[in-house]
């Protein structure tokens, strides 16, 4: 669809931590609406009084839809009773599933302010799988693969780097290895037991196609097969039989996002984890 056509409306994302999960809360739901752009206003850390009278403010001068996260019960209150003054909709994207979770567990929520966030195991998990991932790009470092819980294979131009970050912000630590023509792998990859390693690939005319940009934004005018697609196919067709020969799992990311391809890996992380867990029948 030609973006000319589309419509704006403002859509105010108000939260009492990071809003990071409304953030992806509401670009999710606004995906549905193709014929309509949100201009997106988000205010993050609204703690106190003063923050959430300049939230209302903004919102009177340019109004819109709120959806919220807030775990105050005294301004979450007061930006409900303000939107309803003014016949604003203000939706707490996080009530459904609090509420049914008070409904299973027979418990009253506890809110804490930025509680996704705490400090604890998990948050330094994350951390930790970051800063492996980002030492262990493109490469590096083959000495501590044995310590990656996936190593990215592929072709130059295949998301490996982005794809690897997205992962480790879940916690996964990821190391990404090149895929060089002619050039053979450290032999130490097919000994490790710890990893699981993932092929990713792409159409010859979409590796040529970002490859070209990529030529551009460097400036480089010497002749080079880089983004040559019969070379490109070539490549394509040597990583392939490589992840064949060593049963490693293949993602074509031609058409995939970022957060697609990481889910795909998690699930084969998932389905391998769940094989090795799985009891052993002795009878």
């Amino acid at each position: 669809m030609n973006t000319k056509t589309r419509q704006f409306f403002h859509m105010h994302l108000v939260s009492d931590a990071t809003g990071e999960t409304l953030n992806t809360v509401a670009r999710a739901a606004t995906a549905y609406y193709a014929d309509y752009k949100p201009i997106e206003h988000i205010y993050a850390l609204v703690r106190t009084q003063k923050q959430l009278d300049r939230v209302t403010a903004e919102i009177e001068r340019q109004p819109g839809i709120v959806l919220f996260t807030m775990a105050n019960h005294d301004l979450r209150e007061q930006l409900e009773t303000w939107c309803r003054k003014f016949g604003i909709p203000a939706i707490s994207i996080l009530d459904p599933v609090i509420a049914s979770l008070a409904t299973y567990l027979n418990a009253e929520s506890r809110p804490h302010v930025g509680g996704q966030h705490a400090l604890n195991a998990e948050y330094f998990r994350r951390i930790d799988a970051l800063n492996y991932t980002m030492l262990h790009d493109d490469g590096q470092h083959p000495e501590n693969w044995k310590s990656a819980d996936v190593l990215l294979v592929g072709v130059s131009r295949s998301s490996k780097t982005p794809t690897s970050i997205y992962l480790a912000n879940r916690g996964v630590k990821t190391a990404n290895i090149p895929y060089v023509p002619e050039i053979p792998l450290p032999p130490q990859i097919s000994e490790l037991k710890k990893p699981l390693v993932v092929g990713l690939t792409a159409s010859a005319e979409r590796i040529a196609q970002i490859r070209r940009h990529r030529l551009l934004t460097l400036n480089e005018e010497r002749q080079t097969s880089y983004a040559d697609r019969r070379e490109i196919t070539k490549e394509l067709t040597e990583m392939k039989n490589l992840c064949a020969s060593n049963n490693w799992p293949v993602i074509d990311v031609t058409r995939r996002s970022i957060e697609e391809t990481a889910a795909a890996v998690l699930n084969l992380l998932s389905q391998r984890q769940s094989s090795t867990a799985a009891p052993q029948n002795h009878g």
